[in-house]
């Protein structure tokens, strides 16, 4: 006849046995192992801080969760991953393909991704200030309310990205392609703007005041309804833009911005013709 205290040792082996495998199924890549992070597929919810991580080469990545903060992952390739919720802050992303990756909710404040692909990720609700993203191809990239303050985009590739209700004040997007991108309601006081092509692109309702738009084109641009207290209009193109229901524009700030017949000024503003220069 089994005792009980037979079953109650039975029970105790196989429980330990049991945490022994899920413990080394689910967190051999903590012990600092590229290759087991490769061969997992990634490392949701590890740390990973100040980790030398260059030679990761994984499509479909998750790093869910997981803290790679000041970790060096310079070139690494890993498109279309999951990094909701991760935390990247100071990590060094430059030249990597991160296509098409979701980093919603993520904490990336002063990372740096210069230089890196970028095409298609979601930062949605992201903490990126102070963020490196120069010369980054950004093309249909989702910012939906993600704080980006202080963050650096020189001449990046951002055609079609949605920057809709973002906190975007002191952003730097000198000489950036903006075609078509959508900042909606987003907040982009003091922001540079100089010779960036924004053909298309919204600003209705956003928060413009400071901004500079220093020989940019804002041809066929929507911004409608938004504040624009303190801008600078310096030789910008305005063809077929709509500025109706703009508010705080001054026309002392505007220094030989041009438009069209077919753009649409708020009351009490000119500009000259485009054609007559």
């Amino acid at each position: 006849m089994l005792t009980p205290e037979f079953w109650s040792a039975t029970c105790l082996r196989t429980c330990t046995a049991l945490a022994i495998v899920a413990t080394a199924t689910i967190t051999p890549a903590n012990a600092n192992d590229v290759t087991s992070i490769t061969k997992q597929g990634g490392c949701p919810d590890c740390d990973l801080r100040l980790m030398e991580l260059r030679e990761l080469d994984i499509d479909g990545a998750d790093f869910r969760e997981t803290v790679l903060r000041e970790a060096d992952m310079k070139g690494v390739n890993l498109p279309n991953g999951s990094f909701q919720y991760v935390d990247l802050r100071r990590t060094e992303l430059e030249k990597s393909n991160l296509a098409g990756g979701d980093f919603s909710r993520a904490s990336m404040r002063a990372v740096d991704m210069e230089k890196s692909n970028l095409t298609g990720a979601i930062f949605v609700r992201a903490d990126l200030r102070d963020a490196d993203l120069n010369d980054t191809q950004l093309e249909n990239a989702d910012f939906t309310n993600s704080d980006l303050r202080n963050a650096t985009f020189v001449r990046a590739r951002a055609d079609g990205a949605n920057f809709q209700d973002a906190k975007m004040d002191q952003t730097d997007f000198e000489r950036v392609s903006l075609n078509g991108a959508n900042f909606k309601g987003a907040r982009l006081k003091y922001s540079d703007f100089d010779r960036v092509s924004a053909k298309g692109a919204s600003f209705e309702g956003a928060n413009l005041n400071g901004v500079r738009f220093s020989s940019a084109d804002l041809t066929n641009a929507n911004l409608k309804d938004a504040d624009m207290s303190g801008a600078l209009l310096r030789h910008t193109r305005l063809i077929g833009a709509d500025l109706s229901g703009v508010s705080g524009l001054s026309m002392d700030r505007i220094l030989d911005a041009c438009g069209d017949e077919t753009t649409k000024l708020p009351n009490g503003i000119t500009l000259i013709d485009c054609t007559d220069g």
